[in-house]
């Protein structure tokens, strides 16, 4: 495999510095989903922790080398996930934490983030506007932009995920992961071409936010002008050039998906899983719905994104 900006080793020695509440997080076949599906499927849960996201893991790499380099403070631009991750990071090391957020991000999580010390300041306008101004503070203040995707910390805290599916899992045929600003796709992705290349590794995006998909089909930066998905966790319009190279190293396909099977797939982990979930990490059930013969009679693996969920592979 050609090098992609992360490195495994690096990788390793992430998971000395995350706090263990964020690791070793449940591996198992669901198989109430199955017969739905049509396909074996394994579910590795990322929102049973004080973040309900496995945005944690980056945000205590970026943390703790804040600290060791004895910097006091940090900015973000967050949907609400990486937002709550920095704040929870931040907190537990003394750092003084800024989160940039969009007035129409969900509720709850802005009240989560000001729960957990941080400030908080919101913008007219979506996430693109909240990466500017998140840019214009730490230039101004003179301290450090958080930039999800494009820190590496954020892409290597997200592949430890990827080394506990390698290490304990099955063999499965497809990893299925949410894409969105790129952090967790290039992550497992790194890990999993890199220690299991046989497995496809597929990354799924809403139909309504196809930038970094579009990117990926195109080996080139498209930019579009507006977000039209319920999914808001994944909402990007403005890829980073640096994600989309490594994309284009360990990502096997790219797949878009409508809502109407967005919100089939959340409907489907409630049912049949249990399993309340942000509609950022229904993406890779809303795959397998659209695609039923690709994933028929394989072990899919379907990764979680945020507010509680799995990830999917397919059976040998």
């Amino acid at each position: 495999m050609q090098e992609t900006r992360l490195d495994t080793a690096r990788i390793r020695a992430a998971r000395r510095v995350i706090d263990p509440v964020f690791l070793d997080t449940p591996l198992y076949r669901c198989e109430a989903l199955e017969p739905g599906l049509g396909c074996t499927v394994s579910v590795k849960l990322e929102t049973a922790n004080p973040v309900r996201s496995f945005k944690g893991r980056g945000t205590e790499v970026v943390a703790s080398l804040l600290a060791d380099n004895a910097s006091r403070a940090a900015v973000c631009a967050s949907a609400g996930n990486l937002g709550q991750a920095l704040a929870w990071s931040g907190r537990g090391r003394g750092l003084d934490i800024t989160v940039v957020a969009s007035r129409s991000a969900t509720r709850a999580k802005l009240d989560r983030i000001r729960a957990l010390d941080a400030g908080l300041e919101l913008v007219d306008g979506d996430h693109e506007v909240a990466r500017e101004r998140a840019a214009a503070i730490a230039r101004y203040d003179g301290i450090r932009l958080v930039e999800d995707s494009l820190d590496i910390e954020t892409c290597e805290g997200a592949a430890t995920i990827g080394l506990e599916l390698v290490d304990t899992a099955p063999s499965f045929d497809a990893v299925l992961i949410a894409l969105g600003g790129g952090a967790l796709a290039t992550g497992v992705g790194h890990v999993v071409k890199a220690l299991a290349p046989e497995v496809e590794v597929i990354c799924v995006q809403p139909l309504g936010a196809p930038a970094l998909t579009h990117s990926w089909r195109r080996r080139r930066v498209v930019t579009t002008d507006s977000t039209d998905t319920i999914a808001d966790g994944v909402a990007g319009r403005r890829p980073i050039p640096a994600v989309l190279d490594d994309l284009l190293l360990v990502a096997d396909d790219a797949v878009l998906v409508q809502e109407a099977s967005i919100t089939a797939g959340m409907r489907m982990l409630l049912d049949h899983a249990g399993l309340v979930v942000e509609p950022s990490a229904a993406l890779g059930i809303a795959a397998i719905l659209e695609d039923r013969d690709r994933f028929a009679h394989r072990w899919v693996e379907r990764r979680p994104t945020a507010t509680a969920a799995p990830t999917a592979t397919g059976r040998r």
